[in-house]
């Protein structure tokens, strides 16, 4: 069942000139280590970041809150999977939201979608909640 769902458009200049004005103190402020890592091997650097900030503020809504009730920028990190797949890996505030989401006996999945057409970056987010494995 779907227990929550965000989307985002970002403007990519916008984040280029936030980039270009405070660098690393809004990089720091806002990303993870994994993904500055991934962002700033990239030639489309800014376009990386928009995609990731998109995510962020999609996953932020998907869970209700917001940047608020101890949901926090860091909490929520764009990873990717073996296929290339995007999803999230939530912690801190954000991942005791998602808990209280779930229904007893149930796991979340984060389902991501990212894209990217200059000068905006778009993502949505689906915050499913299945049944544990073993209690099907």
């Amino acid at each position: 069942m779907i227990i929550g769902i965000g989307s985002d458009l970002c403007d990519i200049r916008r984040i280029a000139r936030t980039l270009e004005r405070h660098g690393e103190r809004f990089t720091h402020r806002v990303f993870t280590d994994g993904e500055r890592a991934r962002c700033d091997r990239r030639a489309a650097r800014a376009e990386g970041y928009a995609r990731r900030f998109a995510a962020k503020e999609a996953c932020a809504k998907a869970l209700g809150t917001g940047l608020s009730a101890g949901v926090f920028w860091r909490d929520m990190e764009v990873i990717n999977l073996p296929s290339g797949q995007p999803t999230l890996c939530l912690t801190g505030g954000a991942a005791a939201r998602l808990q209280e989401l779930l229904p007893s006996g149930h796991e979340g999945r984060l389902h991501v979608s990212l894209t990217d057409d200059p000068p905006m970056a778009q993502a949505f987010v689906i915050i499913e909640a299945l049944p544990r494995t073993g209690t099907r």
